[in-house]
C-alpha cells in the first residue's frame, strides 16, 4: 500500500509521468498506469483522507467481483466431483463436459475447476489426493499395541496392530497378531481380502523387513514370500519410498484412527488371549466403518459398496498357503538340506545352487523358476527322501563318486576311519544318502589330523557309535587323547557255606 499512496502523490503533487514514477519506485509502467486508473475510477485523488486507512483504500481500489448466482449458472456439486474422480477413467473435463450439458449458461472449464480446487483446499492435505475406486491398499502396523495377559502365568505379551485402509473409500480394517515377523504378516494380508471380499491392483506397504529384503529408492527387493503370495491373488506390491511418509498417507491416517477409535476404547479392558481381542477390534471396526464422514456424504461403509467393492479383483478358489523361500546347494549325493532333513533332486544338478520354497506340508524345488523336485514335509533330522526318478540310472553316469572310491579315501588316513566311512554308508537304504557323511568324515583329518581321526574312528567304533557327529564330538572333546580304562580281568566267584547264590533268590 506504501507504493500505492506514493504513485498517487508523485501523479497528483508532484506532477510526474508514469515511466519516472516507474524507476523512482522500482515497479512496472503497467503498474503505475494500472494504479493511476482504478483511482480515477474510485474518485480518488490528492491528499487523500486522513482518516482512510490501508484497508479501506484496497477496497476502494481493488473492490470483490460480484458473484454471479442464477439459475442459469449454478455451482458444481464439489462433493460429487471429488467422489466421482475416484472412479477409473474418470476427470474434471468430462465432469465439466456433463455439467455442461445440463447447465449450458454455467461456468467455463476454467473457472469450473478452480471452484473444485477451492473447494478441496478445505479438506485435509491426506483427502487432496486422488485415489481410483480398488486400486490401492494401503498396510502398516499402528505404533500402540494391546497387551494380552497369559490367564496361567500372568506374563503380558504385546500384540502387534496390523492396519490396511483402501484409498478410494478409506474403508479400513485391523487386527491383532502376536508379532511382525513373516507368518503374522501375510497370515494378516490374507484376512484383510477376506475381510474386503475381494483384491485391489496394488498393495502399498513400508520398508518393514517381513515386506521389503533390501529397500531401495527406485528398485526394492521384495521378500519371496511376500511375492509369492502377490502373485497368488493376482496383485502387485509397491512399497513406499523410504523416509517419505506421504506416499502411504492413508495408511499413516489410518493408524492414526484406529489407535484413536479402537486402542484407545480398549485401553481398560483385558484380554486373555488374541481370538478374544479381535472379536473386540471387528466389531468397533464395524461401527467405525459405519460413521459418517465430517467433510463428505456418506460412510467409509458406503462409500466401499459403491466404489470400491464392484471393481476388486475377485479372491481366489483357495486361500494362500503361507510357504518361506531359502536358497539351497545339492550336494554331491544330489541333496538338498532343510531344517536337518535332506531331499533329493535330480542327480545332475549336483552342486547347484536352487531356490525351496517350503510350506508345512511340502518342499519344492526350483531352478530359475521351474520345479524340478517335490516332496512331502519331513521333519525327522538327518533323514533323507529320495525319489527314485532323481538317481543316476547306473554306475557309469555317477562314476566320479561311488562308495568304494570314498572307503578307498578314506583308508588312506587308516584302517578304522575306512571302517567308519563302510559302516556310515552301510546305515542308509541308498549309499549315496550317506555321501555327505562320509566326506564330512574324511574332511576332519584336515581339521585336526590323520592320527588323531583314525584314534578317534577306533574309539567310536568300540562304543558302536558309528556316525559322523560320534566322530566329530570325540575329536571336539579330546576323548582320542585320553588313556584308555583298562578293562580288569573278572574274579572268580568266593566259595563260602555262608554266602547263598543266585539260585537261592529263584
Amino acid at each position: 500500500m506504501r507504493k500505492i499512496r506514493e504513485t498517487l502523490r508523485l501523479h497528483f503533487d508532484s506532477r510526474l509521468g508514469q515511466r519516472p514514477i516507474a524507476r523512482c519506485l522500482n515497479i512496472s509502467r503497467t503498474t503505475v498506469g494500472d494504479y493511476l486508473h482504478r483511482a480515477k475510477m474510485a474518485g480518488l485523488g490528492w491528499p487523500l483522507p486522513e482518516d482512510l486507512s490501508d484497508q479501506q483504500l484496497y477496497n476502494l481500489l481493488f473492490p470483490p467481483a460480484a458473484p454471479v448466482l442464477t439459475s442459469d449458472r449454478p455451482l458444481p456439486d464439489c462433493s460429487y466431483l471429488h467422489t466421482e474422480l475416484k472412479r477409473k477413467g474418470v476427470t474434471l473435463m468430462l465432469l465439466w463436459e456433463e455439467y455442461q450439458s445440463e447447465h449450458p449458461q454455467g461456468y467455463r472449464y476454467s473457472h469450473f475447476c478452480e471452484l473444485y480446487r477451492q473447494w478441496a483446499r478445505k479438506l485435509k492435505i491426506s483427502m487432496r489426493q486422488i485415489h481410483k475406486a480398488g486400486e490401492k491398499l494401503f498396510v502398516d502396523y499402528a505404533g500402540h499395541t494391546l497387551p494380552i495377559v497369559d490367564p496361567h502365568t500372568g506374563e503380558i505379551t504385546e500384540a502387534q496392530i496390523f492396519v490396511a485402509v483402501l484409498g478410494a473409500s478409506s474403508y479400513t480394517f485391523a487386527e491383532a497378531t502376536l508379532s511382525q515377523n513373516l507368518p503374522d504378516w501375510l497370515g494378516s494380508h490374507r484376512r484383510a481380502f477376506e475381510f474386503l471380499g475381494g483384491v485391489p491392483e496394488l498393495v502399498i506397504p513400508d520398508n518393514l523387513k517381513s515386506a521389503v529384503s533390501k529397500p531401495c529408492r527406485y528398485e526394492p527387493d521384495l521378500n519371496p514370500s511376500y511375492q509369492d503370495l502377490a502373485e497368488h491373488y493376482g496383485t502387485a506390491v509397491i512399497p513406499a519410498r523410504v523416509r517419505k511418509p506421504k506416499d502411504k498417507a492413508k495408511a499413516e491416517v489410518g493408524v492414526q484412527i484406529v489407535e484413536r477409535w479402537i486402542l484407545a476404547r480398549l485401553r481398560k479392558q483385558t484380554f486373555f488371549s488374541l481370538a478374544d481381542a479381535n472379536a473386540t477390534i471387528r466389531v468397533l471396526l464395524t461401527d467405525l466403518n459405519s460413521r459418517p464422514f465430517k467433510k463428505l456424504p456418506g460412510s467409509r461403509k458406503e462409500v466401499f459398496e459403491t466404489l470400491d467393492r464392484p471393481v476388486l479383483k475377485p479372491l481366489p478358489a483357495e486361500a494362500y498357503t503361507f510357504s518361506q523361500w531359502k536358497k539351497v546347494r545339492a550336494g554331491i549325493d544330489y541333496h538338498v538340506e532343510i531344517d536337518g532333513h535332506y531331499y533329493s533332486v535330480p542327480y545332475q544338478l549336483r552342486g547347484r545352487q536352487l531356490e525351496a520354497r517350503i510350506t508345512a506340508t511340502s518342499v519344492e524345488c526350483f531352478v530359475q523358476r521351474k520345479r524340478v523336485a517335490s516332496h512331502v514335509r519331513s521333519f525327522q533330522p538327518g533323514r533323507h527322501t529320495t525319489v527314485h526318478d532323481h538317481m543316476p540310472k547306473g554306475q557309469q553316469e555317477y562314476a566320479d563318486w561311488t562308495p568304494q572310491r570314498l572307503i578307498r579315501w578314506a583308508a588312506k588316513t587308516g584302517p578304522r576311519t575306512a571302517t567308519m566311512a563302510e559302516a556310515i554308508l552301510a546305515s542308509r537304504q541308498h549309499a549315496q544318502q550317506a555321501f555327505r557323511s562320509a566326506m564330512g568324515l574324511i574332511s576332519l583329518a584336515k581339521a585336526y589330523t590323520p592320527e588323531r581321526l583314525e584314534a578317534a574312528c577306533d574309539l567310536a567304533l568300540e562304543g558302536q557309535a558309528t556316525s559322523y557327529k560320534s566322530v566329530k564330538s570325540i575329536l571336539k572333546t579330546g576323548l582320542d587323547q585320553q588313556p584308555r580304562q583298562q578293562t580288569l580281568p573278572m574274579a572268580a566267584p568266593i566259595v563260602h557255606d555262608n554266602i547263598r547264590g543266585g539260585h537261592y533268590y529263584h
